[in-house]
């Protein structure tokens, strides 16, 4: 049997507030990734920038994926 799928106004106060601070976390990650991403220079990027900004727009994936291997060291 399927389920009605739940609207904003059917959820909880608590259920708001989360999905709220989801909404605003994933924010804030992707936008740290690109400001991160426009301020290095391309040979401290591994592969091109373009793709990378393209990368980041995946949510919670893009960004992580970003931050763990599209930036190379500074060592």
């Amino acid at each position: 049997m399927k389920q009605k799928k739940q609207t904003w106004n059917d959820m909880s106060p608590g259920g708001k507030t989360l999905a709220s601070v989801v909404g605003v976390a994933q924010i804030v990650l992707a936008t740290s990734a690109w400001r991160d991403l426009a301020k290095r220079s391309a040979a401290q990027v591994n592969g091109p920038k373009g793709l990378w900004a393209a990368i980041i727009a995946i949510n919670w994936v893009g960004p992580i994926a970003y931050f763990v291997k599209g930036r190379r060291s500074n060592t």
